[in-house]
């Protein structure tokens, strides 16, 4: 098995099953984020890749499925009945599903800072007017507006993946994702973009988001050092949050799902972000009973839900409600049945752009995000210049 480092649970996983199959022991191999996705192009390419391999699902997988590289997987041999549909729905390509969820949910997030809102006289904002609302009177209290790490990029996709989604409706980049280049020039894309633009000159990301980096924490420490009152960012950040300032979580942190655009199309309940991380089957396994035993017996069993949540996080498994009520800690209870509830109810969770679509476009739709963001390119010229990079 293939992986990235910070996998502990999964880890975790493993070391039970090797304990219970001696003579069957899983090897498991730990990779780096930035170095993994190009491994495991080689691996495959070169006919070395590993029995199962983590991914995002989305497009990058589904590379893996049309080159007859990956084994579909039924419900008699992994329980796939136990998973959310709308999680399982990034590995399901032709109606066949091609992984199984290895982590917990990451719907992308609104938190707030509330002593910083309630000083600058800030209701959390539930739609879009209230949102420039909130940043107009932050601004005018000297701090950030909102927290967010620019130079990373990734962090400004999810600004646009949200405002597409709220004003033209998750459809818009099925659309994209499903059939092609000329979906990019969609009337929402441009007004997604002339949006975020408007964020940016309102003030919203203050003067300095173009040189911060996620990585560092910077933009994470804005918000629980009440230097900046809102940051949007997927629920790990909830665990950063809780290593780096614990009291500020208990007293100060606030969360919403992302404002609605009352005069757009889309439902207001949809989310995105990560539904999960998967791990999926080499079609070309040998080991292809025992790694079905490791998928159905030990991914995703009571020890490892109990796990997922004592870190904060929400598995991605039906009929969790009893479980998420014997939580002892009031803010991590609080925090868990908030991240359950908001995927349970979305109608769509949309997974994140860069990993939806094709390995070979992510690149082009970083750059022409940050485009967008700096201001470089017209609000229509973002989805005319990704309808290009998608020929």
């Amino acid at each position: 098995m293939w992986a990235l480092t910070d996998q502990t649970i999964l880890k975790e996983s493993v070391d039970a099953y090797n304990e219970d199959h001696p003579d069957k022991k899983i090897t498991l191999r730990l990779f780096a984020n930035d170095d993994y996705k190009q491994k495991l192009r080689v691996a495959f390419g070169a006919n070395q890749a590993p029995d199962l391999f983590f991914n995002w699902g989305g497009g990058a997988l589904n590379d893996y499925v049309e080159a007859g590289k990956v084994e579909p997987l039924t419900d008699r041999q992994v329980n796939l009945l136990r998973f959310m549909p709308s999680v399982l729905r990034s590995a399901e390509f032709s109606g066949r599903t091609y992984g199984v969820p290895a982590n917990g949910l990451a719907p992308v997030v609104l938190y707030y800072n509330k002593k910083v809102l309630k000083e600058a006289g800030v209701e959390p904002p539930k739609t879009y007017d209230g949102l420039l609302s909130a940043v107009k009177k932050l601004k005018g209290k000297g701090v950030t507006p909102i927290s967010l790490a620019a130079n990373s990029k990734w962090p400004t996709m999810m600004y646009l993946e949200y405002l597409l989604d709220r004003q033209g409706g998750d459809e818009v980049f099925q659309k994209i994702a499903a059939s092609g280049p000329e979906n990019w020039k969609s009337p929402a894309v441009t007004k997604a973009n002339a949006r975020l633009q408007e964020l940016v000159k309102a003030g919203a990301f203050g003067d300095n988001a173009s040189s911060v980096g996620y990585d560092q924490g910077a933009s994470t420490a804005l918000l629980y050092t009440d230097k900046a009152g809102m940051e949007l960012m997927g629920t790990w950040e909830y665990a950063n949050l809780v290593k780096a300032a614990p009291d500020f979580v208990k007293q100060d942190l606030g969360y919403i799902a992302f404002p609605a655009i009352p005069s757009g199309a889309g439902d207001p309940k949809n989310v995105v972000g990560n539904p999960s991380n998967f791990l999926s089957l080499n079609a070309d396994s040998r080991n292809k009973t025992d790694a079905l035993d490791y998928l159905k017996n030990y991914v995703m069993n009571e020890e490892q839900i109990d796990s997922y949540l004592s870190a904060g996080s929400v598995p991605p498994v039906n009929k969790l409600k009893s479980k998420l009520a014997q939580t002892k800690s009031g803010a991590d209870k609080q925090w868990l049945t908030f991240v359950y509830g908001l995927v349970e109810e979305a109608p769509n969770f949309q997974l994140s752009w860069d990993q939806d679509l094709p390995s070979s476009q992510a690149d082009a739709l970083l750059t022409n995000v940050d485009k967008s963001f700096l201001g470089e390119i017209k609000p229509e010229q973002f989805g005319e210049n990704m309808s290009e990079a998608s020929k």
